[in-house]
Order: structure tokens, then sequence, then C-alpha cells
């Protein structure tokens, strides 16, 4: 980075940290820490919903899974809308009624202690592994970028993250999400731009479609009623729908957002506001990797997208053998791209396609052959699989964006893992202050003691999602490793809910009985078939209801 990259980004993060914190002063006590005191506009949650779940993880995971099968991730947010429509029907009138602070606290109102307690305790086990993910995603662009060791980069994220959420708490939060969701809006458009920028001058739109279309990587529908296949149109609106539905209606980092508006409609409204907007900005996001995509096929990629991993391979006994994969790659490549041109060219002449979009394709299998040939290679060496989907941005941002825009883009990286990560930081200490340690350990200390101590349980999440992302590297795609940490907790978190509001007969027992046995279902189904994770949120949700409606039925107190 140049010395104008450093300048945009030190002024970035001073101009938001501190606007932040001085959005928080007027936060009083534990209320004010962990729900602002019930005082946000419906727009900055709207802002904040959206940037905590737009991670670091949104811009180089998605990127980079779009950049190997296309638009196909899109189908897992087809069902958002209805989601949010659904949320505001049913779960955000009870919650904002309750006047609680967690949503697990409405739980023992309706059921039993020991059935909050397990909802709080599955929900701080999914989201403080989630929470390490996220803050590894950073991690990744410095490595490209500086080369600097991924484990030092970790720990510095971290702790500027951990200091302004201890400080100010939600406020801060919420404010800090609002302008690192309006950067991040900047950063999509900025990568498009730039995209096209460094195509070919004869390359234009059209031909950027057609490219892309030919290889079936604008293609985001798949009519394929496979359980296995992850991305399908019933895996997404199936089991997307209940990940959603979890997600935004039962995670404490976004129950706590709409828990901050001023009235009922405010919290409805924020969440209407993401019903339009996320799709798509989910589309835009993917739509920069089938570009990087089509932009490979001019410009000749790296083999491996992970700097580091290749580094350490040349200098291992299996160097040669990869260096030999890379001389056979740039040739394929040039064979590609002299192909493309072409076809470009009989394209606009208007001749015959067929014969060379059948070169191109059988090209394209060659190039994925020869990585796949050196992520084995690197396999070996490293002595764990090599998965590199999340280098594949950062590594076109390094070679290719102009000085001052690439450390506008790396601000808007480091803003959305920063945006999701204290968001996960201030729910992880609200469950533990409000759930467990007010209820059980001191029940009537001051207002003062609770907020010292829930500073204090910030400042232990953060170290623990430290700790998890100095391993979160070896999970392949942090996009799907993410989602799929949650899938299984959520679908049996959901039941639990669905249970308490549609199920008027059901008790504590019940409820206690059918999370046991959601979670169980899940682990069972897991373990014993291949079907996509996304379906371990309906097996779990669905299992839960059918257990705890039964188990409820025949309590000795049932009527």
């Amino acid at each position: 980075m140049s010395g104008l990259d450093w300048a945009v980004f030190a002024v970035y993060f001073g101009v938001v940290v501190g606007f932040a914190l001085w959005q928080s002063r007027k936060n009083v006590g534990v209320e004010g820490y962990f729900l602002a005191n019930r005082r946000l506009p419906w727009g900055a949650i709207g802002l904040s919903v959206m940037a905590t779940q737009a991670s670091a993880i949104t811009f180089i995971g998605t990127t980079g899974q779009a950049f190997d099968d296309g638009m196909e991730f899109i189908q897992v947010y087809l069902p958002q809308p209805i989601v949010m429509i659904l949320l505001c029907v049913v779960f955000v009138p009870f919650f904002y009624r309750a006047k609680i602070f967690t949503a697990y606290e409405y739980l023992e109102t309706r059921f039993d202690a020991k059935t909050r307690s397990l909802t709080s305790l599955l929900f701080l086990v999914s989201r403080g592994l989630a929470a390490g993910i996220v803050l590894y995603a950073p991690a990744i662009v410095l490595s490209v970028i500086m080369g600097w060791d991924e484990r030092i980069t970790i720990l510095i994220m971290g702790a500027i993250t951990i200091l302004y959420t201890m400080a100010g708490g939600i406020t801060a939060v919420i404010w800090t999400d609002v302008i690192q969701m309006l950067m991040m809006f900047v950063g999509i458009a900025a990568a498009l731009v730039i995209l096209f920028g460094t195509l070919p001058a004869e390359v234009g739109v059209g031909d950027v479609v057609y490219i892309g279309g030919i290889q079936d990587m604008w293609s985001s529908i798949d009519w394929s009623w496979d359980p296995t296949n992850t991305y399908t149109i019933w895996s997404g609106m199936i089991g997307g729908f209940f990940l959603a539905l979890a997600y935004f209606g039962t995670d404490q980092s976004q129950v706590q957002r709409y828990l901050t508006a001023k009235s009922l409609r405010s919290s409805r409204l924020s969440l209407i506001f993401n019903a339009f907007l996320k799709l798509p900005m989910q589309f835009a996001i993917l739509s920069i990797g089938v570009l990087l995509f089509v932009f490979y096929h001019f410009e000749r990629p790296p083999l491996l997208f992970n700097s580091a991993e290749v580094t350490m391979v040349h200098e291992s006994e299996r160097g040669e053998e990869f260096r030999l994969l890379e001389l056979e790659h740039g040739d394929v490549h040039s064979l590609r791209r002299t192909a493309t041109l072409e076809l470009l060219d009989a394209r606009r002449d208007g001749e015959d396609l067929s014969g060379l979009q059948q070169r191109i394709g059988q090209y394209d299998g060659q190039l994925r052959g020869l990585r796949q040939d050196a992520k084995a290679i690197v396999s070996d060496v490293r002595g764990v699989s090599s998965n590199d989907v999340n280098y594949v941005f950062p590594s076109y941002l390094v070679r290719y964006v102009p000085a001052g825009i690439l450390g506008l883009m790396i601000a808007v990286i480091f803003a959305a893992a920063m945006s999701s990560l204290d968001s996960e930081l201030t729910a992880l200490s609200s469950a533990t202050v409000i759930d467990f340690y007010r209820r059980y350990f001191r029940t009537g200390a001051s207002d003062a003691h609770y907020l010292t101590v829930s500073r204090i349980a910030t400042f232990f999440w953060g170290l623990f999602a430290c700790a998890v992302a100095l391993y979160a590297g070896r999970l392949g795609s942090l996009l799907e490793a993410v989602n799929q940490v949650g899938s299984f907790f959520y679908g049996s978190l959901l039941g639990v809910f669905l249970l308490a509001f549609m199920v008027k007969k059901a008790d504590g027992n019940g409820a206690f009985m059918g999370l046991l046995a959601g979670m169980l279902a899940v682990f069972v189904v897991s373990v014993t078939t291949d079907i996509s994770y996304l379906y371990y949120n309906v097996v779990g949700a669905l299992t839960v209801l059918a257990v705890g409606t039964l188990m409820s039925r025949l309590s000795p107190h049932a009527p």
C-alpha cells in the first residue's frame, strides 16, 4: 500500500470511531450499553442489521465463491424478503412489547428458566465460534497485501474492535455500522467500476455478460431436487428460509438491534428496509466474483491465489513439480485468451460460435484441473487441505487497483469485518450478563456493577473470537463455514420460538425436551447423511416443534 492508501485508511477509521463514541455519550447504565436506551431511529437500525450480516466474509467469501461457482449462492438469499415480513408480523411484536434485553429472556416468561438458559447457551457457543470466523476474514487481506502474519493482524483487528465496543456499547456499534454500511455500498460500486475499467478496451458490458453466460456463471437457479446439493432453488427457498428466519428472528445479534428502536413501528421499518435492499446488494457482490472470472480470461490469473501457500510450496521438495504446473497453466491461459478474443470478434461478425465456445470450455476445464492438482500439492506440503477461494478478490485488489482507491477498498473490507464483530461482541456480552450473571450469580447488584461486568464480558468474548480466528484458516470458504456453524444450532433455536408463538399449550418441559431432541436430530442427520447443511435448519426446527408439542401434551400438568 502507498502512503496515500494508508492516509485514506487512517482518516476513515479515525472518523468512524470518533463519531461512534460521540453518539454513545448519552447512554445511561446497562440499558444504554445494551439497548441505547431504546431511542435509535429505524434507518440507523436497518443499516446496522444489514452491516451485521454483511461482514468481510460477504466481500471476500462471496466474491471468491462466485468466481468458482457463479451466481448460484443467490438462491440462499431469495426468501429473505418473505422472512422480513414474517418477522414484522410475528416475532417483533412479541419481543418489543416484552421490554426484554435478550431474545432468550422472553422464553423464561413463556416457558421456564432452563429453556431460557439452554437457548442462550447454544447462542453463545454458535456465535462465539462465528465471531472468530468473522475476525479472520480481514486478516487474509493484510496477509496478501503486506505479507504480514495473519496472527498479528487478527490480534490488531480484535484489539481495536474490542476497545471501542467496550467504551461505547450498542450505540457506538450501531452508528459505526451506519457509516460502514454506507462505505460498503461505495465499495461495491467502486469494485464494479474498476473491474470494467481494467478489462481490454474492446470488451464491453455485453461481452462480459456473454462470456460469463456461455460458461453458466450467470445461471443462478438450479431446479435440482438433490438434497445433497447445497445451492438449488429448493435448498434456498426451504433451507435458506429457515436459516434466515432463525438468524434474524432468534439470534441476539439481530434481535438486539430492533430492541433499540424507539417504537414498534420503527422496529418493523428497520426490517422492511432490509427486505428491499439485501437481495440487490448480494446480487451486486456476487456479480463482482463473476466479473473477476471474466477478467481473468484476458489477464493471466495466478495458479493459486494464496501467495503464502505458493511461496511455501516453491521452497518445498515439490517446488519443481508445482512450477511445471504453473508453466502449463500459463500456456493454457494463453490459448483460452486467444480463443476468447476470437469468439468476441466472430460474435460481432455474426459467424458460427459453437466451435470456439467448445474450445473455451475445454480450456476452462483444463485450468480448473490444474488448479485442483496445485491444491493437492499444497495440501500435501502443508498437511491440511488447501482452499484459496477467500484470496481471489484481495489478490485482484493488490495487483490491479490504483493507489488511493486501494486504501478505500481495504477500508471497506475492514469496515465490514468490524461491523459484524462488534455486533457479535455486544450480543454475546448481553446474553452472558443478562441471561446468566444477573439471572443466577448477582441478582440484586447495582446498575453500575452490571455495566462493569458487561464490559468485562465484552473483553472476554473478544479474546475468545481472536482464539477461534487463529484456527479459522483451515475451514475453507469462510462464507460456507459461518453458515455451517450457524446451521447446527439455528434450526433448533427457531423451533423453540415457533413453539412459544404458535403452540399455546406448549410448556417448559416440552420446550426443553424438544430443544434437546432438535439438536440430537441435527447431529444424527449431519453424520449419517450427505444432505446440505441448509436443511439442518429445517430438521432442527420441525423436530423441536413435533417433540415439544408431543411432550407438552403428555405432561401431567397438561389440561
